[in-house]
């Protein structure tokens, strides 16, 4: 049996104000050691404010461990072994990328971990010139690199992805990845929700400051939904035969069925079969991640959705 990591934070009942405004709400969660969680929710949800909460970037009530230690806003040494990417890195435009490394950079191999991240993340060509002509996905990147430096036990990273074109992309993917495998825990928040899929064992998911659901990748996407799409000589005439069937069935020009097992299946196609519908093809799809999501933040619209299908 597989052992349970340990908890390298724990974030227990967090409330977060803007003056009379209450944006986040009794927050709790935990993220392990060699686990990539990720932070999902629609612009404003509060995930930005938790991530700024945890790093002490604001003030909130609750409680935040990090390794064992309490963190507060005002006595926080123990952020010293946690990297962050928060909204935009910060640059010195009259720097170059190096000189912005070796600035955060600290411990006697500080040379030997600088050159590491820079190859990992393929910034040799650029890392020696000022940052001022930089492009936003250089600059993206730059804002990674410093996250990854000094060997961080946990990283919070703020929409990583953003700026970044598919090769950076998988790059900073592989260094996740890899990182992971050596036991470092992160806490990722992106809108590119196809990236996340690929990256995060556990995921929490908030609305409008509340979590409305804390679970792992593998669960969520087990629970979703099945779809087939199957074409026939008259696929009019195969709507109108399902449609009286039963059958749930979604969008509006193909003949796509939404479905729960392979049992299904065989019976859509003796249906059709019974009403001299040859079946010319058929296709599987399932629900993704992005539509997980949704689903769970707005049930309502996606009902009314299936209605009018």
């Amino acid at each position: 049996m597989k052992r349970m990591a340990e908890a390298v934070l724990t974030v227990k009942n967090l409330n977060k104000s803007f003056g009379r405004k209450q944006v986040l709400h009794k927050i709790s969660f935990s993220c392990q050691s060699g686990r990539i969680v990720g932070l999902v929710g629609a612009n404003g949800a509060g995930k930005t404010t938790i991530m700024k909460a945890v790093l002490s970037l604001t003030s909130s009530t609750g409680e935040v461990t990090i390794d064992g230690q309490k963190s507060t806003f005002d006595h926080h040494p123990v952020l010293d072994e946690v990297g962050a990417l928060i909204e935009y890195p910060s640059i010195y435009p009259f720097m170059t990328g190096r000189d912005h490394l070796k600035l955060f950079a600290i411990g006697r191999n500080k040379a030997s971990e600088i050159d590491d991240v820079i190859t990992a993340l393929n910034m040799g060509n650029y890392i020696d010139t000022k940052a001022r002509s930089y492009s936003l996905g250089m600059k993206q990147k730059l804002g990674v690199a410093m996250a990854f430096l000094n060997n961080p036990k946990f990283v919070i990273l703020d929409e990583p992805m953003n700026g970044l074109d598919p090769q950076a992309t998988k790059e900073l993917r592989d260094l996740i990845i890899a990182k992971r495998d050596e036991g470092v825990g992160f806490l990722i928040s992106s809108h590119i929700l196809s990236e996340l899929q690929k990256l995060a064992e556990d995921l929490i998911i908030i609305d409008h400051g509340k979590i409305v659901q804390e679970t792992t990748m593998d669960a969520l996407l087990k629970s979703n939904n099945h779809f087939v799409t199957v074409t026939t000589t008259d696929d009019v005439k195969a709507k109108q035969v399902l449609a009286d069937a039963g059958y749930k069935l979604v969008g509006d020009e193909e003949v796509k069925i939404q479905t729960s097992s392979d049992d299904d299946v065989a019976n859509i196609l003796k249906t059709l079969n019974d009403n001299q519908l040859p079946v010319t093809d058929v296709q599987h799809e399932d629900e993704d991640l992005e539509g997980s999501v949704l689903k769970l933040l707005d049930p309502e619209d996606q009902e009314q959705g299936e209605k009018s299908c």
